[in-house]
């Protein structure tokens, strides 16, 4: 019998690589990996549904669950997680010393919905003060003219967001003093440490004392299959959680390797003894229930910068299929 024929976007990452060379295979699915940046990754498969799987924003995958039409349905499966402390930029004359010297201030982000923002608006109400209506979002492209919400936002009145000039992008307004500080995944190309400085130039002991406090390491994008594909073959959910499972406990085994580096990390040895203290071995955990307490305190910051319509629980997000497995 043939296997079915499914297309998978998602980035080049070490916890799938795996799949991308067909030493992990899904049960049933003969899978064409297509390795693209996650912006084109998103843009494509939020605006078009050019896959049947992809890898996806987190936020843009909620924002979808809330449209008349949901085409759209995950597995609780994590490729990218992310501390973002290190992700907020200022500009060095914007007089912003601490987190709540953001007050008042203009803050650019290149999609008001990317997950990434998200965590960090919440993280700086819920653990810095700065609540997130008490500045003006300014959205656009960090590098590149002309960048829009994948997909049309009903916020809030007390949400104050507006686009840039068409001609202008985030990372040379940041550089200018036209905006004071920016929100974003990648570091702006005008990043240099003297004109454009980190928020939390400590940022890896800033984050691992968040990590201590809290136990949550971000969530910053899962996989959603196309809803019509998933309604024509439901056991397509459960095969590709075990494939990205089996992929990713692979490379769990690289990491733990001592007889070779199989990262290009002099010190990988050193990195990984000590991540395993902090977070123990299972430190990228997949499923619902290991990361219950991340993906609810996701979506309470996501409901309350008016993105979610209503408080959503974890396990509405994903294919029943996926929650439960079967005992012998």
């Amino acid at each position: 019998m043939s296997k079915l024929q499914l297309s998978l976007g998602c980035w080049n990452y070490d916890r799938t690589r795996a799949l991308q060379d067909g030493t992990v295979r899904p049960d049933g699915i003969d899978l064409n990996y297509l390795d693209m940046p996650v912006e084109e990754t998103f843009f494509r498969m939020v605006r078009f549904r050019e896959f049947d799987v992809s890898e996806m924003s987190l936020s843009s995958y909620t924002v979808s669950l809330f449209k008349e039409q949901q085409n759209f349905i995950a597995i609780p499966i994590f490729p990218s997680r992310f501390f973002r402390h290190s992700c907020i930029f200022v500009n060095a004359k914007a007089g912003i010393k601490t987190a709540k010297d953001l007050i008042g201030k203009r803050i650019g982000v290149p999609e008001f919905q990317m997950t990434a923002p998200v965590w960090i608006r919440g993280i700086l109400d819920e653990h810095h003060g700065v609540p997130l209506d008490s500045v003006t979002y300014f959205t656009g492209g960090e590098e590149e003219p002309g960048r829009h919400e994948k997909q049309s936002l009903d916020l809030p009145a007390n949400i104050k967001v507006q686009a840039i000039p068409h001609d202008k992008t985030l990372a040379q307004m940041l550089r200018d003093g036209e905006i004071d500080a920016l929100h974003t995944a990648r570091a702006p190309s005008t990043y240099d440490g003297k004109t454009v400085l980190r928020l939390f130039e400590n940022y890896r002991d800033v984050e691992l004392a968040y990590w201590r406090k809290t136990k949550i390491f971000p969530i910053m994008h899962t996989v959603a299959i196309r809803r019509d594909v998933y309604e024509k073959n439901r056991w397509i959910a459960q095969s590709l959680y075990k494939a990205f499972a089996e992929s990713q406990r692979r490379t769990y085994e690289d990491l733990r390797e001592t007889a070779a580096l199989k990262s290009m990390v002099p010190w990988l040895t050193s990195v990984m003894d000590e991540t395993r203290r902090e977070m123990g071995d299972n430190y990228w955990p997949y499923g619902l229930q290991d990361n219950y307490e991340t993906l609810s305190t996701f979506l309470r910051y996501h409901h309350d910068c008016g993105l979610s319509k209503r408080l959503l629980k974890p396990e509405e997000l994903f294919a029943p299929e996926t929650l439960e497995a079967f005992k012998i």
